[in-house]
């Protein structure tokens, strides 16, 4: 595996509080490569000028820069179209023109001097003791070459760089991306993003896990019968055919997203709540994880999909992918961990089940209920609602004693503080403007992941057809047996009244 020449810069421990959050941020700006892309349509464009609104983050101005011949009044009336479409805040014309004066735009094929300039120019405005951020909103394959016109256009010093995933496609393309760039950036000034561990629901489960004393004695092997991770979209390639069809599933979703996640749920506890110790708590995951076989993983190809415009009349590959992962440690031996995604399915879901063993024997006669409705589920609802929900069995009113699933329910909605929470890119952003990498990927992490991958990406099994608006192929079922999935839902989350 690549070693980076240095060892990553965290802060010295006791020197600044965790997360920083008081701290004034120096003006930065934002160097946004894929200006023009979906990403940056849907979630970065609006996210910016939500966060410039919201006074979150310092003065900033956004240098925009893509394959497209724009101006920079046509670079911001696709920004203020992004943001009617697919911003969740409403903007008046005061604030928006107050957003726009922020923006400019270098067409890429101007090369690394006009983009010199006009990160020079934006300095300029911004005084003294300006940062830069170069967010790359650039498919894998073009990365080196924004890499490099970073070093040509001497826009190294003073930067942090977002790098999004997936981070390589295997162990050899992850080291060498790695290798290529450490060699002009120091991995401390490198964030790997995983949207998923900006939700305030993935923040959550550390937040439940080790504050409250009632449920980290029993997170272990003794108590926790399985765990499952279930991301299932209702879209499809969303006109991602070229990006999707050299990718899949399982490095699109997995590796990048439900495996970050999963480090979430086993980890151990960190000496301190900071970056350097949430880190390598979560690199011990995957130190400890067993490698990925494929008799432990089916994939899948909805019906159509061969159909789509660019993708191979004969391809395999797997528009869906369920699998079972160990991780071989003290806590987790023996506890399996079920992970499925995939387009075109019944719902689109993002949760974590932590199912409980269920109790050894039992007083209650035939008939009862009890048992009839599976164990007792602990769940974190992804979704921008952040719920967390604990299913337990009660009796139900009434003559005898019959037994029925009941749960209990919160949601950030129900807080007083619902209007703060951050859209997922907003926060990461936000810490990588501060040098906090504690919800980013390491080197290491990702490096350890495709190591684990390889016997999967090796030897894959085929991809099994499925019809679009289903839970997968059938064969998922004999992949979790005895247990069973926990989507569809039995019950309906409860809705703030």
């Amino acid at each position: 595996m690549s070693t980076p020449a240095q060892t990553i810069a965290y802060p010295a421990p006791g020197a600044h509080p965790y997360r920083r959050d008081q701290e004034a941020l120096p003006p930065h700006v934002i160097v946004l490569f894929g200006a023009t892309g979906d990403l940056a349509k849907r979630k970065l464009l609006p996210g910016l000028a939500h966060l410039d609104e919201s006074k979150l983050a310092p003065d900033i101005r956004v240098v925009g820069t893509s394959l497209e011949e724009l101006s920079d009044d046509e670079f911001r009336a696709l920004a203020r179209t992004a943001a009617e479409d697919f911003g969740t805040h409403a903007f008046d014309e005061q604030k928006w023109a107050r957003f726009a004066e922020r923006l400019s735009y270098v067409p890429q094929a101007a090369g690394p001097e006009a983009l010199k300039a006009a990160v020079t120019a934006a300095e300029t405005e911004l005084g003294t003791g300006v940062r830069r951020l170069h967010y790359l909103s650039v498919p894998p394959k073009a990365a080196e070459a924004v890499i490099t016109m970073l070093r040509e256009s001497d826009l190294v010093d003073h930067s942090r760089v977002v790098m999004e995933k997936p981070f390589g496609t295997d162990l050899a393309s992850a080291i060498t991306l790695n290798n290529f760039v450490h060699r002009t950036f120091h991995e401390s000034q490198v964030f790997r993003i995983d949207h998923f561990l900006g939700k305030e629901a993935a923040q959550n489960i550390l937040a439940f896990r080790f504050a409250n004393g009632l449920f980290e004695p029993i997170w272990n092997r003794n108590f926790i019968d399985h765990v499952q991770i279930d991301i299932p979209e209702t879209l499809g390639l969303d006109q991602r055919a070229n990006f999707y069809e050299a990718t899949g599933a399982y490095k699109d979703m997995v590796v990048t997203h439900l495996m970050q996640v999963m480090a979430f749920v086993a980890m151990e506890p960190p000496t301190a709540l900071e970056p350097r110790a949430i880190s390598e708590e979560k690199n011990k995951v995957f130190r400890s994880m067993l490698p990925i076989h494929p008799a432990d993983a089916v994939r899948g190809q909805y019906a159509g999909y061969r159909t789509e415009t660019g993708v191979a009349s004969d391809s395999d590959t797997e528009t869906f992918i369920a699998l079972k992962v160990g991780v071989d440690n003290w806590r987790w031996a023996g506890v399996p961990f079920y992970l499925r995604t995939g387009k075109k399915m019944a719902e689109g879901q993002r949760i974590i089940s932590i199912a409980f063993k269920e109790a050894p024997r039992t007083m209650f006669p035939a008939g009862s209920g009890v048992g009839s409705e599976g164990p007792d589920h602990l769940t974190f609802d992804l979704a921008d609602a952040s719920k967390v929900s604990l299913s337990f069995y009660g009796k139900r009113p009434g003559p005898g004693m019959h037994l029925e699933k009941l749960s209990m329910q919160f949601s950030t909605q129900e807080t007083a503080s619902a209007g703060d929470v951050l859209e997922a890119y907003e926060r990461l952003i936000l810490d990588a403007m501060r040098g906090d990498h504690t919800l980013f990927n390491t080197a290491e992490g990702i490096e350890s992941l495709w190591q684990l991958s390889e016997p999967l990406l090796t030897d894959p099994p085929p991809a099994k057809v499925y019809p679009p608006g289903t839970w997968g192929p059938n064969a998922i079922h004999q992949l979790i047996a005895p247990n069973a999935w926990r989507l569809p839902f039995e019950r309906a989350w409860r809705e703030k009244l």
